[in-house]
This record gives structure tokens, sequence and C-alpha cells, in this order.
């Protein structure tokens, strides 16, 4: 698609709806807004201007001048995405959420919390569980992302498993299209079949159909009761075979994580700290929480037993010590290799075993270095793959060839190229090999129909030909 330059015209009509201040075009800003979280320097590029709105209304009319212009326009929450979902690949306006951060409205009768999309997770977490409720929602960057992100591309994370992925955890939001339109679309219902489901539509899209700036999330009983439980494996089939049992059983853990041994290593060793086996142990962290003293301990004797049974060497509880090092195991990458790339894959969890070890089998064909962690208990495996002695172009190529076998055999599993991170522009040419053709001219006539100037976050998810 063609879009015009970002005029002085352009900068003149934005700085009047936002003020001067919050328009920023001074090259030590924009080269801060060229990528997210991802370690691919190749698919970087430069906005023409970033802009930082204070309401709803100025979204508005921001997307007002865009279409005018015809400028292209990516939102941008916290950067913390690893899909290049937030990476201006047409240039024209970044649009920044952060000045809306607000949290409006905390109802605990009717059990829900409303914020603006720039407010931070962890902070909308504190303050559910200031008034004894829980928002389920737990990225692993919750302490630095945002909610409107969050929503973008339907965040899943630690707690999923139990609550599911942020999508669930949502009764309404407010919208502005691409158009410039404000929209409500949802709202703090039980149940409602009156019409389509549009919130959910908007929800996932990753700013290709619609800018949230408001929302009203679900908030959840805090249960009094929790234990956290490491296993500990030496055999890498063992400890992915645990998750279907662990399911089958019924007890309905809040969270279960897998890290392999290279992870358990190097994350150990950026966080200074030793856990058992360190040399060769296979880690499975399982969360249990329950509203009775009673209930917490049969399900951990029945947890224990299943564990036991499935070959752990280990069972102990998993302190801080545990938490800690399974939060560093993204960071404790970045020494390896400055050139990484991160996969977010999702099977069917019966088979996250197979398909662990199938690719870690793969991998070992090539020259770089693979980790494996995952959220085992809703199939959501990360494999981060970083760059070791050689070419760019080497690099590019063995990169390519892992994905051509990855992704095909990943869709024959009944899984899918994105569990929580999202498409973004990183994974959309593989989205175009991999997904049914008619679903993906579904997505087109869908985005088509809202932004036929392909305004919003154009070149994520899915490509519009002219």
């Amino acid at each position: 698609m063609k879009y015009n330059p970002v005029t002085g015209d352009v900068i003149q009509a934005l700085q009047q709806i936002t003020g001067e201040k919050y328009v920023k075009t001074n090259p030590d800003v924009l080269a801060a807004y060229q990528s997210d979280e991802s370690l691919a320097p190749d698919m970087w590029h430069l906005p023409e201007v970033v802009v930082a709105p204070g309401s709803t209304e100025e979204v508005a009319r921001i997307m007002e001048v865009a279409n005018q212009y015809k400028i292209p326009v990516t939102p941008r929450s916290a950067g913390t995405s690893v899909s290049c979902g937030a990476v201006p690949v047409c240039g024209g306006i970044v649009l920044l959420m952060e000045r809306m951060n607000r949290i409006l409205e905390i109802n605990e009768d009717g059990m829900y919390l409303v914020a603006q999309a720039g407010a931070r997770t962890s902070d909308i977490q504190n303050a559910a569980k200031a008034r004894g409720l829980m928002y389920a929602g737990d990225p692993c960057s919750a302490d630095s992302c945002l909610i409107g992100g969050n929503l973008a591309t339907n965040a899943g994370g630690n707690k999923a498993v139990r609550y599911g992925t942020t999508r669930h955890q949502v009764y309404a939001i407010e919208v502005v299209l691409p158009n410039g339109k404000i929209t409500h679309l949802g709202a703090p219902l039980k149940k409602c079949s009156t019409g389509y489901c549009l919130d959910q539509l908007i929800i996932g899209s990753e700013g290709t159909l619609g800018i949230i700036t408001q929302v009203t999330l679900k908030l959840v009983p805090l249960c009094p009761y929790k234990l956290d439980v490491l296993a500990v494996f030496t055999d890498l089939a063992k400890a992915t075979a645990l998750v279907p049992k662990l399911v089958k059983a019924g007890l309905n853990p809040t969270s279960v994580e897998f890290m392999d041994n290279n992870f358990v290593r190097r994350a150990s060793d950026y966080s200074e700290l030793r856990l058992p086996h360190y040399e060769d142990g296979f880690y499975d962290i399982i969360s249990i929480e329950t509203f009775s003293e009673a209930e917490l301990d049969a399900k951990m004797d029945i947890l224990a037993s299943i564990c036991e049974k499935a070959g752990a060497t280990d069972v102990v509880e998993a302190d801080d010590r545990v938490w800690k090092v399974r939060r560093n195991c993204l960071e404790s990458t970045r020494a390896l290799s400055k050139v990484a790339t991160s996969e977010d894959l999702v099977v069917p969890v019966p088979k996250i075993a197979e398909c662990i070890q199938t690719l870690v089998a793969e991998s070992k064909k090539y020259d770089f270095l693979l980790f494996c962690l995952a959220h085992a208990g809703d199939g959501n495996l990360h494999f981060q793959i970083m760059k070791r002695d050689m070419s760019d172009e080497e690099w590019k190529k063995q990169v390519a060839a892992f994905r051509d076998f990855a992704y095909p055999y990943v869709y024959k599993l009944g899984g899918r190229l994105s569990g929580e991170h999202g498409i973004g522009y990183k994974r959309m040419p593989y989205l175009e090999r991999c997904a049914d053709p008619v679903e993906l001219e579904l997505m087109k006539t869908i985005k088509r129909a809202l932004d036929p100037n392909d305004i919003l976050n154009p070149d994520k998810v899915i490509h519009i030909e002219e």
C-alpha cells in the first residue's frame, strides 16, 4: 500500500490535537520507537512522528487526520511485544497510549475494574488485590506491560491454565475504529446473545481493527490458600509427559510451567542461585490455589503422588528462588547473543511432549542455540533461538529452515503459530502459508471493511494488497 509522508501540515494538525509537547520528531525519540523487545534489527523501522494522546477523543481525532492525509498509524503500549507488532513497518505515526494510564473504578459488588488502556498490568493486579480480589491476567511482563497491549495481543501468562487468556478477563471495551469513530463493545454481563461478539473480534486483533482506549475487566475472588511445587525430572520425556496427567486428575492447577535444562542452568547463573539438579534437571513448576486448607492438603497429596509415579527425581516446595529463576529466563539469554528470535507455538495439551521432543531433536541439525520453556498447562511452547558464530545470511537461512519444518509440523498436530505473542510483522508471511485460505480471506475481508485505507497498523497479521 502506498502512503503519504508526514508533512508540516500533518505535524501541525497533530499538535493542535494533543499540544506541541506530545508530538515528537527529533531523531533520538524516533529511534527509541523503531523496535520492540524482539531481537530482530532487520525488521525495525523508524516512525516519522511519535504522538501521545491524552484521551479517547484525541485518539479519534488523530485517526481522522491519518485518514485525511493517508498516513499509517502504529498503536503502541509498552513495546514489550516480541513479534514486531508495535514496529512502524510503514513509517508514519507511532501512537503512544502511556498517558492514558488511570484506573477509573473498582466495583467490589460487581467484581469488575475499569481502566484506561495505558494502565500498567501490575498496577491493576495490585489495585484488585488491595480489595481482596484478583485480576487473573498475568503475563510474565506484568511489571512493564500495559493492559491495552495485553488486550490487543490476547496475552496469556502464568495463570491461563485455570483462568484463561486476557480475552476471558474482559467484560467490555471502548474502541476507536480505523475511521476515527468511537464505539463501546460488550457489557458487564454474565451472558449476552445480542448480535455479533464484536468486542472479542477487536481483542487479539493486534491493533489492526481498532485502538482499545478503555477496558472493563472481570475480577475474581482471591484464593486464600496457595502452594507452588517444583517437580524435578532428569528425563525430558518424563518431564513433558506430566502435564496431561495433572489435567486428567482434576487438580485444576493455576499454572504449570516447564523449563528445560538449558534455561535452568542459564537463568540460575543469571540469578546467582543454585537449585536442585542444576546440572541435569528439567523443571515443572505447578501452582495450586484453593478456598480451604483441607482441599489444598488433599490436592497436594494427589499432586505429589502423580509426580512421583511420573518419574520425578525431587518434589519440593517452589519458593521465591524458583520463581526468580523462571522470571529471568529470557533476560538471562540476552548476554549469550544479541541476535535471537523467540517462537510462541501452541499445541493441544496431549501433544506437548511429542512436540517438544521432536523440535528439540530437529534443532540439533543446526548451529544455533535453542532453549525451551513453556506454559505447559495450556500447550504454549516458547523456543528461544540464539545466533552463534555464523554470518547473518547463514543465521537467516538456518532459522528459516527450522521454521519450514516446525510450523507445518505444529499445524499437523492441531496447533497454531502463536499462543500469546501474536503474529505481528514477524510471523505474517508464515500465517499466509499455514492458515486455511478461506480463514485468511475472511480476515482480510474484515480488515478491508473496517479499515478501507489500511491505515491502522498495516502489514501486521495479514497483508492487504493494494
